[in-house]
């Protein structure tokens, strides 16, 4: 008399039960997952903070109207190997004094200060 035989069903699952298992633990821990990387500081980042910073002085009347409404242009300077160490975004208005006003931002992010005179 034959043995009897385990149905297909059976073979499939002992099989793919195991196998969905070490996926399912494996996949997580292969992952690149897990580290902390910060993102690097950019100018545009800096400029994001530099511009969330400038709309907290207008909106605290820190800087006059002809800040927002003859604003002229803004620019960003990165850091570089000779100069200048820092992100300076400058925001400069069409007419009035002080023409520009600066914003300084170390090369992680943090920021330094802000004037009127420039780098």
């Amino acid at each position: 008399m034959k043995p009897p035989r385990k149905s297909k069903i059976k073979n499939t699952a002992l099989f793919v039960v195991p196998l969905l298992l070490i996926v399912a633990t494996a996949a997580p821990l292969l992952a690149h997952g897990g580290k902390d990387h910060a993102a690097a500081f950019t100018a545009v980042k800096a400029l994001e903070k530099a511009t969330a910073l400038y709309n907290r002085l207008l909106h605290a009347k820190k800087l006059d109207e002809s800040w927002e409404t003859g604003l002229e242009n803004v620019s960003i300077a990165a850091p570089q190997n000779s100069g200048n160490k820092e992100y300076v975004v400058a925001f400069r208005r069409s007419a009035g004094s002080p023409q520009s006003v600066f914003f300084f931002f170390t090369q992680t992010g943090k920021y330094a200060g802000s004037n009127f005179t420039g780098p």
